[in-house]
């Protein structure tokens, strides 16, 4: 028996019922040989932290525009929180703490530069709209490993396309990284709001304080305590009603007084006319962009336009600002 099928064992003796077990896995788009230490979806967790798309993750905006500061989140430590958040959940729940890893590392894959400033632009000028869960998806399938995907499981790829709120993952821990990814992104916004002077605890009203915690701190642990008592023994992932209306209230007010401030987010504009500039422009000159999305043209038959999109939602923020000034801002003139 090899090291990867006495965890898949364990797996099966471990894990609640209602888990998805690697061994019962859908499977892959393309058969592969099994790997003899990893299970599939520790296969699938790896094939995502080592691919170009994760790292570039580091320079991507999460809310705050390139902040300056060295302890603003971005769209990488967004995900690894995410992951922490899930794999606590998970492991409380005796799901598969793998699939749950997997799912949360990939699910932002796909995410523009400038955050939804930069999703708003693309979906703003590409035909048929532009959500970053499908571009997640895309990038998994299609764009890694110069156009041939990382051929990640069904379930991983189901818990990536449906992350976002109005979606409905197949597999309980798919529910996890959705539940997860908005608790992370509440927990952390408030913290770099307050962090950035725009957001004050007496912003929060009191009992929404006396409800979730007086502290970024304590509303992270009460709400993540909450989805695991509320699902346990369930066949979904879910929260109490009083804590799941609490946080609905925490998302309003971080939509009040950081979301929708003008003090906020005075550069979304820009980013977006940037986005929107930059698109144009290799719509007109495909022959601009990088060899591996020139290579999607010429060698699988993608659009233009979609190739176009691929890159510039693959863009970190400097290298998107970085394309602009060379293509749009005149160089002083030197004497050779």
């Amino acid at each position: 028996m090899t090291i990867r099928e006495e965890m898949e064992a364990r797996e099966e003796e471990l894990l609640c019922p209602q888990a998805a077990l690697a061994v019962k896995s859908r499977g892959r788009t393309r058969t592969e040989e099994e790997c003899d230490v990893r299970t599939c979806y520790q296969r699938d967790r790896d094939r995502i932290l080592h691919c170009k798309a994760f790292r570039r993750l580091k320079d991507k905006t999460q809310v705050f525009l390139s902040p300056q500061g060295d302890h603003y989140r971005n769209r990488l430590t967004h995900t690894l929180e995410v992951s922490q958040i899930a794999r606590t959940i998970a492991k409380a729940l005796r799901l598969n703490e793998d699939l749950v890893e997997a799912i949360a590392l990939g699910h932002d894959l796909g995410h523009t530069p400038f955050g939804h400033a930069g999703e708003r632009a693309l979906n703003q000028v590409h035909t048929g709209g532009f959500e970053h869960n499908r571009q997640s998806l895309r990038v998994v399938e299609v764009l890694e490993k110069n156009g041939e995907g990382l051929n990640l499981t069904w379930e991983t790829r189901d818990g990536i396309l449906n992350h976002r709120s109005s979606a409905s993952p197949a597999t309980l821990e798919g529910q996890v990284v959705r539940l997860s990814d908005k608790i992370a992104y509440i927990h952390h916004d408030t913290d770099d709001a307050q962090r950035a002077g725009i957001l004050t605890e007496d912003d929060i009203p009191a009992p929404l304080r006396m409800l979730l915690g007086y502290t970024t701190r304590e509303r992270l642990n009460t709400l993540v305590h909450d989805v695991i008592e509320a699902s346990r023994g369930r066949d979904s992932i879910c929260m109490s009603d009083d804590i799941r209306e609490g946080m609905r209230d925490l998302r309003r007010v971080l939509f009040r007084g950081v979301y929708e401030n003008p003090v906020a987010k005075k550069e979304e504009g820009k980013a977006i006319q940037m986005i929107i500039q930059l698109y144009e422009y290799y719509n007109a000159h495909p022959q601009a962009m990088s060899a591996e999305y020139q290579d999607l043209i010429r060698l699988h038959g993608v659009s233009t336009e979609q190739a176009v999109t691929d890159y510039i939602s693959g863009m970190t923020d400097q290298y998107s600002m970085e394309r602009f000034r060379e293509i749009f801002i005149p160089k002083a003139w030197e004497v050779f």
